[in-house]
């Protein structure tokens, strides 16, 4: 290490801990070298917990592998992959990853990932309109497609009949939206909507719950995720739901799966799925009803126009084509998220341009919007038109720069070290490339 390097540790340091992306390095044995203070908070561990522990000593995985370990056998980075597993203390995790291999001298020596936590999606109600103090309502969910148009029929049906319903849906699909509009739905209406956020890290949630239903008026009950309690803590919550004395409230519930599914994986009880089941409403994931992606942002840019007196008015049409390419894992919840980042940033823009968009939402789409041409691209081949000299080096040039901007995460200065040319020379050719 030079002294430069020495130099800049206290500033890695400083970053590392303060930036908003839980990151998380292990060496080629699966062990923990570097556990940030934004993963500390995710995954509810601290440095001593984690130190000298491998991966699998801490984390029970579900469904799918680890990516640090997947990254570490097949030596290729992961990108935008969401995964849910359990820490040491039963507390459930959800997080997006991307996820890379590190290389020291051409050797493999670790991963390192970074991780945005969705962690709270499922227990959190998806209800941007609540900023405006606007109850929430069938009529203010956004359904333009065919499937959410059902859900809303369907949603409209069970509060008439005044039904126990369960909502099955990935996180962020807007589960939690559509309980409450049941809830607004009902005639006469019910005093409270009171959300219970299931999990098994306490035992006494259902007590508890138990003893404010016994306080409160007639109440709409949302039980958030009953799939993650135990199957003994499932057995309460059905003896709690059957219970005459708390007849008088209506009991609402989601599950993260195929409840089919659950119930066959031993995760859900028969018996809380049949009570709740009179009828299920499936919400499915925004990848598969793209349609209400245009009219969500629409409504959002109306909402911050009149909030806050911007000239924001929608996206170019490459923006809006890659919003109805991408695949957004987290859903609605990550479209929010990131036009929260968007508007953040906005002074007297009209439109959102494809520069606008934050620099990870950029890099993860690159490849959908323009392949990244390979270096055999330019070589002459005798099957290829020839291009004239200056177009050829233009090219060229464009796809070494892109390549070098990728692997510094789009760092302007320490691309143009790498490339050995001033900062100013490289601002002025990305700029040039962009005309």
């Amino acid at each position: 290490m030079n002294v430069k390097d020495f130099q800049l540790l206290p500033f890695y340091r400083f970053a590392s801990d303060h930036i908003s992306v839980g990151i998380h390095a292990i060496d080629s044995n699966g062990r923990t070298i570097l556990y940030n203070e934004k993963m500390k908070n995710i995954e509810g561990l601290d440095l001593h917990d984690v130190a000298d522990r491998t991966l699998l000593e801490l984390f029970q995985f579900d469904q799918q592998e680890s990516t640090l370990l997947k990254v570490l056998q097949s030596e290729e980075h992961v990108l935008n992959v969401k995964q849910t597993y359990w820490n040491r203390n039963g507390h459930e995790i959800t997080t997006i990853n991307d996820t890379y291999p590190v290389f020291e001298n051409g050797k493999l020596i670790g991963a390192v990932e970074l991780a945005r936590d969705v962690t709270t999606l499922e227990r959190m109600v998806y209800q941007p309109l609540r900023r405006y103090g606007d109850p929430i309502t069938f009529s203010t969910i956004t359904a333009v497609s065919d499937s959410m148009k059902q859900v809303i029929l369907m949603a409209q049906k069970a509060a008439t009949a005044r039904l126990s319903v369960l909502l099955v849906g990935e996180a962020g699909t807007g589960k939690d939206l559509v309980a409450e509009g049941i809830h607004n739905e009902l005639s006469p209406p019910m005093s409270h909507f009171y959300t219970l956020n299931c999990h098994n890290s306490d035992p006494t949630i259902l007590t508890k719950l138990k003893d404010d239903l016994i306080l409160l008026e007639t109440s709409t009950i949302f039980c958030v995720r009953i799939d993650l309690l135990t199957l003994g803590m499932q057995q309460q919550l059905l003896d709690l739901v059957n219970d005459p004395n708390l007849s008088k409230h209506l009991f609402l519930a989601s599950v993260g799966a195929d409840p089919v599914n659950l119930i066959a994986s031993g995760e859900l009880l028969k018996d809380l799925y049949y009570f709740f089941a009179s009828m299920s409403i499936v919400v499915l994931p925004l990848r598969d009803r793209r349609k209400d992606i245009d009219p969500f942002v629409h409504d959002y840019f109306a909402r911050h126009r009149i909030r806050f007196g911007s000239a924001i008015m929608g996206m170019t049409n490459e923006v809006r084509d890659i919003f109805n390419s991408y695949d957004w894992p987290g859903n609605l919840k990550e479209v929010e998220i990131l036009l929260d980042e968007i508007v953040s940033m906005l002074t007297f823009e009209e439109m959102v341009t494809f520069e606008m968009l934050p620099l990870h939402f950029k890099l993860k789409v690159q490849e959908m919007r323009e392949p990244l041409k390979r270096a055999e691209d330019f070589v002459v081949q005798s099957n290829r038109d020839l291009l004239p000299l200056d177009e050829y080096l233009r090219e060229a040039e464009m796809y070494y720069l892109q390549k070098v901007m990728g692997m510094f995460e789009g760092n302007v200065t320490k691309s143009a070290v790498a490339l050995g040319m001033s900062r100013q020379n490289l601002q002025y050719r990305l700029r040039k490339m962009k005309k």
